[in-house]
């Protein structure tokens, strides 16, 4: 019996092609909205429990007699305890008893924890910044897709993450056996210790070894971090199509734009062509350029150009003031400098003043306006 099987479900890449491209600004800045981070969960791990054995290491005198100091007083209470009830204590009172020790229990160690705590959350807040969010508490349904959950369960995540529990299990299993091998001596001394002292071996016992575990869980959290960075940036890659939509999210569409533009290049030259018959002369390459000049000593400063073109326009120009009688110069170096260096509806620069105004000034003559 054959089984059909799409490949499609276990394919990395989405439609669009394989993900070859580096990941923008924006795509990493969306992810970073939505707690999508390059972190990992070993440096914090690290972090939190060498602080938490230096502490109970550079304390360890303080939370030995502390804790002599707890044993002791609640042994002092027992014999009063059973004196108080006669033998029969009841539940009620072995109940508050024990929430009683446990209380001052947690008093001892809880500033350890919190400490470790602290140094956990800045370790994370070190890998990452601080840019709180909310999105990944916000209930999605796709989590309850069990197509999904079979997909995460067989993915190379999934591996890399049993490899690593592995790894931990057995590096810090033989650490903590070739350890305590080399303590035996050390553990049979403790039938012969007081209660003071035997507290004080265990507590350095189990520092020390709280130390050798956390050297290892160092090197763990820092080969996990490189892989976190490496694996974030290749999760962000993005298709050759991607990055196209988004270029068109920003951008706008590459063919609208276009037709916007051809659009704006239509109306500019509608009105170029309307504004042409007020020119006063057509300075011509003859056959390449035509610039249209207008020159109204009440209203400008300066000639200004309200026309130009190259090649087919050119011609429409000169056709245009053949029809309106405007009269056409023949300047082959003027013109192309005023096609190449003067913008419609703007006027001549300064140095191009003494040239143009000879040319006026022949078409005012030949036109019998001089004096005008």
């Amino acid at each position: 019996m054959l089984l059909k099987y799409d490949l499609q479900f276990f394919a990395k890449d989405g439609p669009g092609g394989e993900k070859t491209e580096m990941p923008t600004s924006k795509k990493l800045d969306d992810a970073r909205k939505k707690g999508q981070v390059a972190k990992s969960k070993e440096i914090a791990n690290a972090a939190g429990i060498v602080s938490m054995f230096l502490l109970v290491r550079l304390y360890v005198g303080t939370v030995g007699n502390n804790f002599i100091g707890l044993f002791g007083g609640l042994y002092s209470m027992i014999p009063s305890t059973i004196q108080e009830y006669d033998g029969n204590i009841p539940i009620a009172a072995i109940i508050a008893f024990i929430r009683m020790a446990m209380y001052r229990l947690m008093l001892i160690v809880l500033p350890i924890f919190i400490v470790s705590y602290i140094v956990a959350f800045v370790s994370d807040l070190v890998q990452v910044k601080w840019r709180p969010t909310n999105e990944p508490l916000k209930p999605k349904f796709s989590k309850l897709n069990p197509i999904s959950g079979f997909k995460k369960i067989f993915s190379l995540n999934s591996l890399v993450e049993l490899i690593k529990s592995l790894i931990k299990l057995l590096l810090v299993g033989y650490m903590v056996y070739s350890y305590l091998k080399g303590q035996v001596s050390q553990i049979y001394l403790l039938y012969d210790l007081s209660i003071g002292q035997s507290l004080l071996l265990i507590l350095d016992i189990v520092t020390n070894l709280g130390l050798r575990i956390a050297a290892v869980y160092l090197v763990i959290a820092a080969a996990d971090f490189g892989y976190q960075k490496w694996k974030f940036r290749e999760d962000m890659k993005m298709t050759k199509q991607e990055v196209k939509d988004e270029f068109k999210e920003q951008e706008g569409d590459p063919q609208i734009k276009g037709k916007q533009k051809q659009r704006m290049r239509e109306a500019s030259m509608r009105r170029m062509m309307q504004q042409l018959p007020t020119a006063d002369v057509v300075i011509t390459n003859p056959t390449h350029y035509a610039v249209a000049i207008r020159y109204r000593r009440d209203e400008d400063d300066a000639p200004v150009v309200i026309a130009k073109g190259a090649d087919y326009l050119a011609q429409k120009i000169k056709d245009v003031a053949r029809e309106n009688d405007i009269y056409i110069f023949e300047d082959k170096p003027l013109a192309r400098m005023l096609y190449a260096n003067v913008d419609l509806e703007q006027a001549i620069p300064p140095e191009l003043y003494e040239a143009v105004a000879n040319v006026l000034a022949f078409v005012y003559q030949m036109q019998g306006k001089i004096g005008a």
